[in-house]
């Protein structure tokens, strides 16, 4: 399989994580499996129908899709003919280009995108990321950073501060912070905060040097124990730590 990640240009990279490709370039079929990481994102796809959000929803070739953020797992399958495009969309930053009632409506989805909102085909294909930053540019609503502090203390702590700490640092309240990011980032912040610890540790376990303990580590993210751990990794992925 091919997948490749490009940068998005300077003036979006506060918004944009990231544009990817991914071909499949072996005879076999195989199912591709994604954890979540708290992000939005739109996909394109320029092959065959390709199957996602665990088989229930076929991506039809020129569509584009909003892939909303996600609280679990999420399986595609990946066949000879399949090319998709994307754009990993940095949290709470999908109302910079788009309009959309509330991204809680979109949580774990893939829905299609009416054409107005869509990337054009012949362009895609033609110079896709080049595009991509255009599109970008020029659709852009706003240049504010929603939600950037509270973000920002989530991953400084990854993931552990208390949702009751984090509104007070941020003069709002716990129910009105639960409100915002709902509607901006699809999760609560007890989700969002749930992903990133989860991710710091799944990042200690894949790059630990040290033979260390599945407890040690549990214990430095802040679990209670081995048990909380493994839970937290079978909901996020459906494997158990010692899989990583």
């Amino acid at each position: 399989m091919e997948y490749k990640k490009v940068k998005p240009c300077k003036e979006l990279e506060p918004f944009i994580h990231f544009y990817w490709e991914l071909k499949l370039n072996e005879i076999e079929k195989q199912w591709e499996r994604v954890f979540p990481d708290g992000c939005a994102g739109i996909v394109v796809n320029l092959g065959n129908k390709c199957l996602t959000d665990n088989g229930s929803l076929s991506m039809e070739f020129g569509k584009t899709y909003i892939v909303g953020a996600m609280n679990s797992f999420k399986d595609s399958l990946i066949e000879t003919d399949t090319h998709l495009l994307g754009v990993c969309l940095k949290p709470a930053t999908f109302a910079n280009f788009y309009t959309h009632a509330s991204q809680n409506e979109l949580t774990n989805n893939t829905i299609a995108l009416e054409k107005a909102n869509s990337f054009n085909v012949d362009k895609t294909l033609e110079n896709p990321f080049p595009y991509f930053n255009h599109f970008y540019s020029e659709r852009i609503k706003s240049k504010n950073y929603l939600l950037q502090s509270e973000l920002n203390d989530i991953h400084s702590t990854k993931g552990t501060v208390s949702i009751y700490d984090l509104a007070k640092k941020n003069f709002t309240t716990v129910r009105q912070l639960e409100r915002n990011f709902k509607k901006l980032i699809g999760l609560s912040p007890k989700e969002y905060s749930n992903i990133i610890r989860f991710r710091n540790a799944m990042n200690l376990i894949k790059n630990s040097k040290l033979n260390r303990s599945l407890l040690d580590i549990a214990f430095e993210c802040g679990y209670y124990d081995h048990s909380h751990l493994s839970n937290e990794f079978k909901r996020n992925t459906g494997l158990s730590p010692s899989s990583f």
